[in-house]
């Protein structure tokens, strides 16, 4: 999978000199990031961790996430805010909003600790009723509130039912390497621990074994996942060979003239917690200084019966970045209906993917 950045649909709105006149200032940042200097460099380890990691790590993340597999029903992944956004926006993508509930010998996972709803936690503990459980508790300090109110009850749940030296083989602590309540429990106790870098943000840490693990859970291939990453590297500051520095121009541009909203759009429903991480990775990054782009999503069509009118016909705040998935993990094919009652024959005799491209064409 590779991505791809389109721009035939801003003739018009941005023009090339607009383009040449902000490349020095993409110069000046590619310099900032590569030299790891400026404000804020004691967390740019995200940078070049996709070649820098801990291979022996590593290992142990894929040799917990088949003992987890083995030995688990179900694990409860405990976080909030980058420890648990990316690993749920990756499984979801890779492979269905629905894990939990397809035939598969992985555990099902579930998310805790991300908000401070009873309902929330009491669902999730009836979930685990009569199955083998394990939980991945994710916190720099183990302090946080939800986290720590979370894995206060599961680890509990897991001492009463299997005792504290079982417990302890099902208990998986991804926090600071030397310090914090979190660290200093876990030696206590002796979980298995990993490792959140101390100059990699939260939210830049799903290349990590706060991503890592529960995705290795999951069944993804999280070899592949880091050779894609290797490839995705900040390698050259040239806009017409970077993707990534262009559409961050572009953004700059827009930004400039006014807009103050980027509307992530997708057309599949598996992308819908992507778009999640995506408003925690831009709002916590840029909402500084009374300044930054605001980020809000949709799904199409869906959100087209809904948000559409007004992202049709509202205020000319936004601008739309929409993310087009080539290819669906299993498509659809669509017969004919000799009767043709919904008159929607002419969508027939091709697959859905092709009339999902055409509502996304005609949307666009």
């Amino acid at each position: 999978m590779a991505m791809r950045l389109n721009t035939r649909h801003l003739k018009g709105f941005v023009s090339e000199h607009e383009l040449a006149a902000i490349e020095p200032q993409v110069h000046a940042a590619h310099k900032l990031l590569t030299e790891k200097s400026g404000l804020g460099n004691d967390f740019l380890g995200w940078t070049d961790l996709p070649t820098a990691y801990d291979k022996e790590e590593f290992a142990r993340i894929k040799a917990a996430a088949k003992k987890i597999q083995a030995d688990s029903d179900v694990l409860i992944v405990i976080g909030i805010g980058g420890s648990y956004l990316g690993a749920r926006a990756a499984i979801e993508l890779l492979k269905s909003p629905f894990y939990n509930n397809m035939k598969k010998d992985t555990p099902e996972i579930y998310f805790a600790g991300n908000n401070i709803s009873a309902d929330y936690l009491n669902t999730i503990i009836s979930l685990c009723e009569g199955k083998r459980v394990s939980v991945n508790i994710i916190s720099k300090s183990g302090t946080t509130t939800e986290p720590a109110l979370a894995f206060r009850v599961f680890r509990e749940m897991l001492e009463k039912e299997y005792g504290k030296e079982g417990a302890k083989e099902r208990i998986y602590a991804t926090t600071d390497k030397a310090r914090g309540t979190l660290k200093e429990l876990s030696d206590r106790e002796g979980y298995e621990t990993f490792v959140i870098a101390d100059d990699v943000g939260g939210r830049y840490s799903v290349l990590t074994a706060v991503g890592l693990l529960p995705m290795a859970v999951a069944g993804v291939d999280i070899d592949a996942v880091m050779g894609g990453a290797q490839k995705a590297l900040l390698s050259v500051d040239d806009l017409e060979k970077n993707d990534c520095y262009k559409y961050a121009a572009l953004r700059n541009i827009l930004y400039r003239k006014g807009k103050s909203v980027e509307l992530l759009v997708s057309y599949e429903p598996s992308f819908a917690m992507m778009n999640e991480w995506f408003k925690q990775l831009y709002g916590e990054s840029e909402g500084k200084d009374n300044k930054g782009l605001f980020p809000a999503s949709v799904i199409f069509s869906t959100d087209l019966h809904s948000m559409g009118q007004f992202i049709q016909e509202g205020s000319r705040t936004m601008f739309e970045t929409v993310v087009s998935i080539g290819k669906p993990q299993l498509d659809f094919f669509v017969k004919d209906d000799p009767e043709n009652l919904d008159g929607l024959n002419f969508l027939s005799n091709q697959n859905m993917s092709v009339v999902n491209q055409k509502a996304m064409q005609g949307t666009i």
